[in-house]
C-alpha cells in the first residue's frame, strides 16, 4: 500500500484547505483511513478517521474538519474549515490493513504541511 498526500499550504486564520490522500497498491483489505498531524515539538495525534461508514474526530477539530472518501478514486479527503493557528502541523494520512488472524498493518503517507497564520 502506498499513500500520497497533498493539498497542504499556507492560509490565514478562518481559511479553508482540503487535503487529499490517494491510496495505491493492494488496497482491498484497507479497513480504516485516517488523518493525523504533528505540530513542531509535539507528538503525532489523530485528527479524523473513517471506517465502514463511520467517522471519528479529535475534539479540537469537531465541527470544523470533515473526512470523506471517494472509493472510485481510492482517495480520502480532509476538508478543513475555520482554520486556526493551532492547526499548523504536518498532516499525514494513515491506512490500516486487516491481515489474517487479527493482524493489522499500518501505512503512512509522506505528510503535507499546513501553516495557518493570524
Amino acid at each position: 500500500v502506498q499513500l500520497q498526500a497533498s493539498g497542504g499550504g499556507s492560509v490565514h486564520t478562518g481559511g479553508s484547505l482540503t487535503l487529499s490522500c490517494v491510496a495505491s497498491g493492494s488496497i482491498d483489505d484497507i479497513t480504516v483511513m485516517a488523518w493525523y498531524r504533528q505540530a513542531p515539538g509535539k507528538q503525532r495525534e489523530m485528527v479524523a478517521e473513517m471506517w465502514s461508514g463511520n467517522t471519528n474526530y479529535a475534539d479540537s477539530v469537531k465541527g470544523r474538519f470533515t473526512i470523506s472518501g471517494d472509493a472510485a478514486k481510492s482517495t480520502v479527503y480532509l476538508q478543513m474549515n475555520d482554520l486556526k493557528v493551532e492547526d499548523t502541523a504536518v498532516y499525514y494520512c494513515k491506512a490500516t490493513e486487516q491481515g489474517g488472524t487479527d493482524a493489522r498493518y499500518y501505512y503512512w503517507g509522506q505528510g503535507t504541511l499546513v501553516t495557518v497564520s493570524s
